[in-house]
């Protein structure tokens, strides 16, 4: 990879083409080695780093030969340093739920999120890696923190492109199958509701990332079908069209039945109840399945996650 340094330690790098279709804040992470994810996240958004000198934003895709701007960095002793606790790598080593020579899928605990940055050190990537370090492996998508369940690993380059490719395809027949599994408040009705509600990201004054509904947010579609109803909840199986930061949750909320557990956009009082009722104590939402197909149609997955026990255990009690 050829990079060329410019007065003031700023480097001019250009994007091989075997990285074609990687996000920005990706490819920054391998060239600033031991820079937290919101560092990488303030140089883009300050202007400091450019795309074929032009502004861009963390999620901006690459393409092979684009000239990348790197301002430099100086970094004290980097934490990534430190290796992940052990208890947090044998969590991940027994999550796993599907491997074969490009992908690996883990059933994520909820608790751990999908990488580290904004006030966490490591995440499942950095665990995987430090469980791995002879082998490759990249994010091919991501799931809240608190949310439970089927996340899948690129370990060759080929496979992440090809679902990166996929997932961007939205609503299109050949893009992922989504399912998951959430406990909501309230009584839903009988059958399936769809949910077209568009969602736009913004930040509060903390620097708490909030998603709500708006009319010039991105088109955002969820499925919710009733499966039971528990002690005045409804447990459901919810299917989604597009993959928005906190869809489900969102959308769930504006229907007037948010996610049990959820802290950020659920009912307060609910979720006290629940505590004291049942016992949950986290977020009740699960990826349970993810299908899709690689090799051009060649070779379908289909990759499923069991429900913890703890909250299986919850909706035990409330039967």
């Amino acid at each position: 990879m050829a990079a060329i340094e410019v007065s003031g330690g700023v480097k001019q790098v250009r994007v091989p083409e075997e990285r074609d279709g990687q996000r920005l804040d990706n490819f920054l992470l391998g060239q600033l080695k031991g820079a937290p994810r919101s560092l990488v996240y303030k140089l883009v958004r300050s202007g400091q780093v450019r795309i074929n000198g032009k502004r861009c934003k963390p999620d901006s895709r690459l393409a092979g030969g684009d000239e990348v701007r790197i301002p430099p960095v100086h970094l004290d002793a980097p934490a990534s340093d430190r290796p992940p606790p052990k208890a947090m790598l044998e969590r991940l080593a027994a999550s796993i739920v599907y491997e074969d020579k490009s992908l690996l899928a883990l059933n994520k605990p909820s608790g751990i999120a999908a990488h580290g940055g904004s006030g966490v050190s490591f995440g499942a990537i950095e665990g995987l890696r430090a469980l791995r370090p002879d082998e490759s492996f990249e994010l091919v998508h991501r799931l809240d923190r608190d949310t439970s369940g089927v996340m899948v690993i690129a370990k060759k380059r080929s496979a992440l492109l090809e679902l990166q490719a996929l997932m961007r395809e939205g609503d299109d027949e050949d893009a992922p199958n989504k399912q998951y599994l959430a406990l909501l408040v309230g009584r839903m009705p009988q059958g399936t509701m769809t949910v077209e509600a568009p969602l736009l990201r913004a930040t509060h004054r903390g620097g708490d990332r909030i998603v709500r509904v708006d009319p010039s947010g991105k088109p955002s579609t969820s499925h919710f079908k009733l499966i039971e109803r528990l002690g005045g909840h409804s447990f459901c199986e919810i299917r989604i069209e597009t993959g928005r930061t906190h869809q489900i949750r969102v959308h769930a909320a504006h229907i007037g039945h948010p996610v049990a557990g959820d802290d950020k956009y659920g009912d307060r009082e609910a979720n006290k109840r629940l505590v004291e009722q049942a016992g949950l104590k986290r977020l009740f939402l699960h990826a349970a399945a993810i299908g899709f197909e690689l090799g051009g149609g060649k070779t379908p997955y289909l990759i499923s996650a069991p429900l913890s026990p703890e909250l299986g255990t919850v909706l035990d009690r409330l039967r």
